[in-house]
């Protein structure tokens, strides 16, 4: 069995690294971390938790910076989304590659939705 390995983007490492600094003093980011950490587990042990998104519908800024043919979403408290990419390291592990995470705005932003 392959292990899986989650890594975070820098964008989405910013944002997460945003979300922990709040957190003492937030409920809210305190409620969006523990879900993004919870979520992270379930992707571990079944890379394919999240929602998949069409290729044709895959967002050109990630293909041309991260070469993605794959994406993911996953739904977090308060609208927030965390969208990641599955990518093979060699023939013993899987990276999940958490590309993005974001509030439901930005999230309809990026793919065009009103």
């Amino acid at each position: 069995m392959k292990t899986v390995r989650v890594v975070l983007s820098p964008e989405a490492e910013e944002v997460y690294g945003y979300l922990n600094e709040k957190a003492a003093t937030s409920k809210n980011e305190r409620m969006i971390l523990k879900a993004i950490n919870y979520k992270k587990e379930l992707i571990k042990a079944n890379v394919h938790y999240g929602e998949p998104i069409a290729k044709a519908k895959i967002p050109a800024g990630y293909v041309q910076k991260y070469g993605v043919n794959n994406l993911f979403w996953v739904s977090l408290p308060n609208a927030w989304r965390m969208l990641y990419t599955l990518t093979p390291n060699g023939e013993v592990e899987i990276v999940a590659f958490v590309l993005d995470i974001m509030d439901h705005e930005k999230y309809n932003k990026k793919f065009g939705y009103r």
